[in-house]
């Protein structure tokens, strides 16, 4: 089971991925390959860097090059990948009979009261920076960029995250017994 991840900001990917971990997946992200891409250059890991180490990845290696670099590592383990933020991405994971793709979508509201809420290092702490930062990154300028509503849309599933975590987990367990059915 190959189980991908894509969403907005602060939408609850991190949460879902979290709990697929309790259930035995292995957990990757498209960001891990990006990471140690800014670590070899010796560049600090901001936002920032992320989202152009990833398109200077993505422009050198072609747009799905990130899921590539995860697939080579997980060997056909049981997984959840999160960070999935571009169509080429998707196609890469597609190679994978096994692959599903989730969306986890939340409102407005919710993903900017959770962001504050969780002060990680890099999130913006004013509101107008982070709805600006989301538009940057939801239609790409080029094949390079992300484009988060693209990738939406070729979510096999979506997961609505507007309640609690109960509701959350309650939501992923039946998803769960779905997808180990298949």
């Amino acid at each position: 089971m190959l189980i991908g991840l894509t969403g907005r900001n602060a939408s609850g990917k991190s949460t879902v991925v979290d709990w697929f971990v309790s259930k035995g997946l292995v957990s990757e992200s498209c960001s891990d390959s990006i990471r140690a891409h800014l670590k070899d250059k010796g560049v600090e890991e901001s936002r920032e860097n992320l989202i152009g180490g990833g398109n200077e990845l993505r422009r050198i290696g072609g747009a799905g090059i990130l899921a590539e670099m995860l697939l080579g590592r997980l060997e056909g383990e049981d997984a959840v990948i999160d960070s999935i933020r571009t169509p080429g991405e998707v196609e890469a994971l597609r190679e994978r009979e096994d692959f599903i793709l989730i969306e986890v979508r939340a409102g407005r509201e919710a993903r900017w009261q959770r962001a504050k809420s969780r002060a990680r290092v890099g999130d913006v702490s004013d509101k107008e920076t982070f709805f600006a930062n989301e538009e940057a990154e939801v239609v790409a300028k080029d094949e390079s960029g992300q484009a988060l509503d693209a990738t939406a849309a070729l979510a096999d599933l979506v997961l609505v995250n507007e309640g609690d975590l109960e509701g959350l987990y309650s939501d992923l367990e039946e998803l769960f017994e779905i997808l180990s059915q298949t």
